[in-house]
């Protein structure tokens, strides 16, 4: 197997772009192959096979879906409130929004695993080790609200992305709206008032 580890990113960056505009169907090597403008090939010097192309577009997703260090730090100056949660709700659905791809890949990943139990027991321990992570960042933090609360929160915001981004027309109001409205009824009302 190749080791150039740039060459492997651009590879699944490629993967990423074909899984998410073509669908699981349509992801071959030589897809993406093509995608990264590539010889015919190339793909297969870097993956096992498609089930280790998968499970490394997994992990590439979350590493495109993961905020900026810096970014984050900047935002977390802020006091402690349910102003700041719906801030950092708000900059989640920015990174989906503005990262299309990656999460319309991840939901193709999603419906893969439910056909490959290899792949949906990886994408189980990666997304539950997410959502811990998430828990304990917020408590850590000090943020208003308890665990179930959290938890509710990170459901409700990944179902409205989901929807903004597959049938962006079934929403009522903006994205940023309707995140100010879910913070303000789990946390309190001073969520709703943010700008």
């Amino acid at each position: 197997m190749r080791q150039n580890p740039a060459r492997r990113t651009a590879l699944l960056d490629a993967a990423i772009e074909v899984l998410a505009r073509e669908g699981s169907r349509g992801l071959t090597l030589r897809a993406v192959d093509a995608e990264a403008q590539v010889p015919v090939g190339t793909s297969s010097n870097y993956f096992f096979n498609r089930a280790e192309l998968l499970r490394q577009i997994m992990r590439r997703t979350r590493e495109r879906l993961t905020p900026d260090p810096a970014a984050l730090a900047a935002t977390m100056a802020a006091t402690p409130s349910p102003e700041l949660v719906a801030l950092l709700l708000r900059q989640v659905h920015q990174r989906m929004d503005a990262d299309r791809s990656s999460y319309l890949a991840m939901l193709e990943l999603r419906l893969e695993g439910t056909r490959r139990p290899e792949l949906g027991a990886d994408l189980n321990k990666i997304l539950s080790a997410e959502l811990e992570d998430n828990v304990r960042f917020h408590q850590d933090a000090g943020l208003p609200g308890d665990r179930v609360t959290i938890i509710l929160m990170y459901l409700a915001v990944h179902g409205m992305i989901v929807d903004d981004l597959t049938v962006p027309d079934v929403l009522s109001g903006s994205a940023g709206e309707l995140i100010d409205e879910l913070s303000g009824r789990l946390l309190g009302n001073s969520a709703r008032d943010t700008p």
